[in-house]
């Protein structure tokens, strides 16, 4: 008798990056493979259904991904009555490689992890449509053969073909954000940025910024947050020194640690509001030629539940 648990938690971490890239949310992802699992349970159980099976992991991930195009097609519709500006949920992890990982012990945390892309780009693969999301990812992430691809959007190979390649040309534009740097480049540029807030000089943070920098903020309506993206560096240099000057102003109420936000280098932060409410906040960073292209910062703590606490340690400026 197959022990159909068995053979799918084989597939489970697989099917958790590929919902996880799709729809950018943690939650939904899990969502997902939980009603993936749902869905091969009920056709092993039909004889007709069991008979079509004839890959699993083929079977699975086209599964996922028509689940995953739904969830994506109703969630156009919740993102427009969003508050403010929307960010997908961060996936945060320790520096210092797996044995210092704070989720270490969450599997769906460590598929998660296998394949970082990094925040600019999750952030780009919100303005494609549904179909053109499912149809990159699936091919150009995760190799998936384009017949596959488009079983999965119920359409034809061609088409399938055409939805990546308008994909492919829409993250590549020129207006979004580069993020090219190595982790060494990026704890350097990192360490710079920091330091100019400290100083609070305009001109000293500008030396770090690219000229067409952009700042973007999800507070889901919880705390104040700038509700259109702050675009270029002047504008997010003083946005910025207002908003990290404090953190200098107030260290002794502000714990940081310097963390990996889906695979690129970032900080994890907790202060208290004006108002006395806590506030953790995960800031994301693009950096390219020596420079920040783009500062993500998601303070939505309903998008913020599976972060470890910071300790006593863990001071205003970050230890790098």
């Amino acid at each position: 008798m197959r022990d159909l648990a068995t053979e799918f938690e084989a597939e489970r971490g697989r099917l958790l990056v590929v919902a996880h890239r799709m729809l950018g949310s943690r939650s939904e992802a899990e969502d997902a493979v939980q009603e993936t699992w749902l869905r091969y349970a009920g056709a092993l159980a039909d004889p007709t259904a069991r008979a079509e099976i004839r890959e699993l992991s083929a079977w699975l991930t086209t599964t996922c991904a028509r689940i995953c195009l739904d969830v994506l097609r109703s969630a156009r519709v919740r993102r427009e009555a969003y508050p403010g500006q929307w960010l997908p949920e961060p996936v945060v992890s320790a520096l210092g490689g797996p044995s210092s990982d704070a989720y270490a012990t969450d599997p769906a945390e460590r598929a998660v992890r296998t394949d970082q892309v990094g925040a600019a780009l999750l952030v780009v693969l919100e303005r494609l449509a549904p179909e053109q999301r499912v149809a990159l990812v699936l091919h150009d992430v995760f190799a998936v053969p384009f017949a596959r691809v488009a079983d999965a959007l119920g359409t034809t190979e061609v088409a399938a073909r055409q939805l990546a390649s308008r994909a492919r040309r829409a993250i590549t534009s020129s207006d979004v954000p580069r993020h090219t740097a190595d982790l060494a480049e990026q704890r350097r540029v990192l360490e710079a940025f920091v330091a100019a807030t400290e100083s609070g000089e305009l001109d000293q943070l500008l030396r770090v910024l690219a000229p067409d920098v952009v700042f973007v903020g999800d507070s889901g309506g919880h705390f104040p947050a700038a509700r259109q993206p702050v675009l270029g560096a002047a504008a997010v240099g003083r946005f910025t020194l207002g908003l990290f000057g404090r953190a200098g102003r107030y260290a002794d109420r502000v714990r940081s640690r310097p963390v990996l936000v889906d695979g690129a280098l970032g900080l994890q932060m907790e202060t208290v509001h004006s108002d006395g409410r806590p506030i953790r906040l995960v800031t994301a960073f693009a950096v390219d030629q020596g420079r920040i292209t783009a500062i993500y910062n998601q303070l939505n703590p309903e998008k913020l539940t599976g972060l470890v606490p910071l300790g006593d340690d863990d001071a205003w400026p970050p230890r790098w």
